[in-house]
């Protein structure tokens, strides 16, 4: 009885003194939010987008862009694993700006105890990995209906290597961006930006689908594309808030702010099209909530609902106008309107960071700029990542597409593309009716 006093005593005062964690303690709730949230951006590539994108196309096509969605999450899933995360992460723990090393091929020191702060590394590995599943399954929209299905196997990976993990490495990897300050909280420039510029190259180096723009192509069936944009706004809380690694107030403005912005570029989208041709549309108030999510995913970590709002309604206003210009003005058949709507929307954000994200601007503000930035000052970072982002994209999406033509051809026939991809890729039909 008597040592039980001293012991008793003595865990008094270890209870009065402050917890500390260590920087690689396991936090099983930041481990259960981050497997939650990796599973909500995988369900928006399968079945978001793939629901999405399908009901887009005409009815002939309508496999064809289910198959490409699949297909992609399955290569880039095993491109991932064999050596894909080993690039984009840093090399060796020291950051290398321009890629990763080799050191993580084949997941090669992956145990089950391995951390990544305070997650299981393999959670964080999945969790990359689903943001690499869907950057190149968005670029689908920009070639549909007119690509072999070989040509866009091979794209898919060799334009995953070449231009989605170097700039993953330099935003979020510990690269040269990074090392600059450039805020892209969850994919602006890394899947936004990329995946926009990269349809717009697709569609000018494959041409146009014959018949455009003259001959009308409405969507074939649109509650399949809303039952789509409905996955994908719900699947976007796990992209924007699980950006924030860890189940925190952080995660929690994110989640709120993403919403705000979806609404906001739906409503903004709906009203502009009302006002021009006189009736809104489903299509419309749909591609406007993706406008909305797009556009408010770099800023999501560092905006307040006041900010999220005018982002929002921005991304309704600017991509509304971005699409009457790439398509009716430039007559660019960019199919599914990837880059006015992602490309554009990606830049407007990266961009409205600096003005959103900037401390002491009330209920605009967010988590605030670094110490010592300024709004001037961040801008020119934000830029300076933005054109870096662009470049890199059209000129690797554009070497590729080439080379991927001249071995394997990129384009179907005129009467393949007539009968439809669904036959002539794929030997099935969408609909037996």
């Amino acid at each position: 009885m008597r040592k039980f006093w001293p012991a008793l005593l003595g865990h008094g005062v270890l209870l009065l003194l402050p917890m500390t964690a260590g920087a690689d303690a396991l936090d099983t709730g930041d481990t259960a939010w981050m497997l939650t949230s990796t599973a909500l951006v995988l369900f928006m590539t399968l079945p978001g987008l793939a629901l999405f994108y399908s009901g887009l196309v005409r009815n002939r096509n309508v496999l064809s862009v289910l198959m490409q969605c699949f297909t992609i999450a399955c290569m880039v899933s095993l491109v991932w694993v064999l050596i894909g995360y080993s690039l984009f992460a840093t090399n060796g723990g020291s950051a290398n700006p321009f890629i990763g090393g080799l050191d993580q091929a084949f997941l090669a020191s992956l145990t089950t105890d391995a951390l990544s702060g305070t997650m299981p590394e393999s959670v964080f590995v999945m969790f990359q990995m689903t943001f690499a599943i869907i950057t190149p399954a968005l670029v689908v929209g920009g070639f549909a209906e007119r690509m072999r299905f070989s040509a866009m196997c091979w794209f898919s990976i060799l334009w995953l290597l070449v231009v989605y993990i170097p700039v993953a490495h330099w935003v979020w990897g510990g690269g040269w961006l990074a090392d600059l300050g450039f805020m892209d909280f969850a994919g602006g420039a890394v899947v936004h930006i990329n995946a926009g510029v990269a349809a717009i190259v697709a569609a000018l180096v494959l041409g146009n689908r014959k018949g455009f723009p003259a001959t009308p192509m409405p969507p074939h069936h649109l509650p399949s594309t809303v039952t789509g944009a409905c996955m994908l706004w719900v699947g976007w809380f796990g992209f924007n808030a699980g950006s924030a690694l860890a189940a925190d107030g952080a995660a929690g403005m994110a989640m709120l702010v993403t919403h705000i912005g979806a609404a906001a570029g739906s409503l903004a989208w709906m009203t502009q099209e009302w006002i021009k041709y006189g009736k809104p549309s489903v299509l419309g108030i749909v591609t406007g909530m993706v406008a909305g999510l797009g556009t408010i995913t770099p800023a999501s970590g560092f905006v307040g609902p006041g900010g999220a709002l005018l982002i929002g309604l921005l991304a309704g206003l600017v991509c509304f106008w971005a699409t009457q210009i790439i398509k009716r003005k430039l007559q660019i058949d960019d199919s599914l309107d990837v880059f006015p709507v992602h490309g554009v929307g990606g830049l407007l954000g990266i961009l409205l960071c600096a003005v959103f994200g900037a401390s002491g601007l009330g209920l605009f503000s967010g988590l605030g700029l670094a110490e010592g930035q300024t709004i001037g000052g961040q801008l020119g970072v934000q830029v300076i990542g933005a054109l870096a982002t662009i470049v890199w994209c059209a000129v690797g999406t554009f070497v590729i597409l080439k080379l991927v033509g001249a071995v394997v051809g990129l384009r179907v026939s005129a009467d393949e593309e007539t009968e439809g991809l669904d036959i002539t890729q794929h030997d099935e039909r969408g609909y037996n009716l």
